[in-house]
């Protein structure tokens, strides 16, 4: 049964509700409810993993939104790197940030923003809720890792500005995340509200860095995080805190750009406050942008978010001219997408892989040997949070079997058990080994397995896909800092030249 209104379609007010939001939805088309709601005043529509097949596909699609709306702001969150929507299915074509931040070149973070930036647009997609400007300060960081740029508050900051200028320079609007840093935090703000325990003056020296760096590209969009910062507000999450999102962002930082919040769905807001008391929360203390829908896509959430707005304007608790000037900014960056000029000019379709090469860390011992035959390839998988998702492959298997026909391989859990490096001994034979893990240092469980494999077998190679943050090992170590599709092809092209 399809919900109703409870507000007349056509009034200023619900218009202005609708445009603040930025709902998901599921399906490769359109469904007819999220048109009826273009129809009616929405502005914004967000896309993920599960509305993209191929680029042609998702063309199509972003062709029917925009025969409802011309304007239409179409969002995704494309990292590139561990997290990407466009490549979900084969793994992304260029490195994450934490690769890029080890190259430490600008100009290639530039470059590959640039070309994401134009595959996008050429998809019909106008903005991005990337890059992260986190500085990973907290190695032991659940959700961010190797999203960042690095642990350097001035690197993730120039890294930070060129990704933004390349990104816009291909007319896509940069959506800098997560305000004011998410980078020292030891819990998923997916399953729980985290805390940052440091003073002011931490914070403005590191998290606050990249961010300043980004308002200085000119970054379009900034988005919120759902943090909770004593020493700023120690009441409201950052995503609720008029302090944070207007006092430091807007007044003291000079933001004029438009203000996204994070997933309003995730644990953080939605098991502390709800989502519809924590939307109105949040546009009451500056944000513009509702991104709800990784979670919740269906149109009775969208009329119910709409109405708690509406309702709240009504009733006093939100000012009418907030809620109008939120959907004005919204407005403003729709009518930027459209008249921005697209990049034209020669494409660079392999800076990816050019970027993932110059990334590779490799340490080698006396005794390695390249790799010949047929290995056999074993990944020690974490659990993938939400961000990341565990839809789209990695490791080095694959690209090993291309260029060694006859390569095996096998994944392995914390879940396997403890005698888990007899098990991959007895299986593997005589079989060279491979060992492909991802933050090793964060799980003990992939530690101890590297260790039996290697007192056994130390010509073992060790290809880390995540944090390089443990001390090298294995006859060859290496750290790839991402785990995209060509961080794997480097790999494999680094373990058997």
């Amino acid at each position: 049964m399809t919900a109703q209104p409870t507000t007349v379609s056509g009034d200023q007010l619900t218009r202005d509700a609708l445009a603040v939001l930025q709902p998901g939805f599921t399906g490769t088309e359109a469904p007819e409810w999220l048109l009826r709601q273009i129809r009616d005043g929405l502005t914004s529509v967000g896309l993920f993993g599960r509305n993209i097949t191929s680029p042609g596909q998702l063309s199509a699609l972003t062709a029917q939104l925009r025969a409802e709306r011309e304007d239409i702001l179409v969002a995704i969150d494309e990292e590139g790197g561990d997290v990407t929507r466009l490549e979900v299915v084969d793994g992304s074509s260029v490195p994450g940030n934490h690769a890029l931040g080890a190259v430490d070149d600008p100009e290639l973070t530039r470059a590959v923003a640039h070309e994401l930036a134009r595959r996008l647009a050429d998809c019909g997609v106008h903005l991005n809720w990337a890059p992260s400007a986190d500085v990973n300060s907290d190695p032991d960081n659940p959700v961010i890792g190797v999203r960042s740029f690095g642990s350097d508050p001035d690197l993730v900051a120039r890294h930070t500005a060129a990704y933004v200028e390349g990104m816009q320079s291909a007319g896509v609007a940069a959506c800098t995340k997560h305000f004011p840093g998410h980078g020292d935090t030891a819990v998923d703000s997916h399953h729980a509200l985290p805390t940052i325990g440091v003073g002011a003056d931490v914070l403005a020296a590191r998290d606050l860095t990249p961010f300043r760096a980004a308002i200085a590209a000119g970054s379009k969009a900034v988005m919120s995080a759902h943090i909770l910062v004593p020493a700023l507000d120690p009441d409201q999450p950052a995503t609720l805190s008029r302090r944070i999102l207007t006092g430091l962002l807007r007044e003291e930082l000079g933001y004029e750009g438009l203000i996204v919040t994070d997933g309003m769905e995730m644990q953080a807001i939605s098991a502390t406050y709800g989502i519809e008391r924590g939307s109105v929360l949040a546009v009451a203390a500056g944000a513009d942008a509702i991104c709800v829908g990784g979670g919740l896509a269906d149109e009775q959430t969208v009329i119910k978010l709409r109405d708690t707005l509406v309702a709240a304007v009504r009733s006093g608790e939100l000012a009418e001219e907030r809620l109008a000037d939120a959907a004005a900014r919204v407005r403003a960056l729709a009518a930027w997408t459209t008249a921005t000029p697209r990049a034209t000019g020669e494409r660079t379709p392999d800076i990816g892989l050019v970027a993932a090469r110059r990334a590779l860390e490799i340490t080698r011992t006396e005794e390695y040997r390249a790799l010949t035959g047929t290995p056999h390839v074993v990944s020690f998988a974490p659990v993938a949070n939400i961000a990341v998702g565990d839809e789209t492959p990695w490791g080095v298997a694959a690209e090993l079997a291309a260029r060694l026909p006859g390569t095996t391989s096998a994944s392995y859990t914390e879940q396997d058990g403890a005698e888990l490096a007899a098990r991959v001994l007895a299986e593997a034979g005589e079989r060279r080994l491979v060992a492909v893990v991802r933050d090793e240092h964060r799980h003990p469980w992939m530690a101890r397995a590297l260790d039996g494999l290697l007192a056994a077998r130390p010509d073992t190679v060790v290809v880390e896909m995540g944090i390089p943050q443990s001390a090298p090992r294995g006859s060859l170590h290496v750290a790839t800092h991402g785990a995209s599709r060509v961080c794997g092809q480097a790999a494999a092209e680094a373990v058997t030249t």
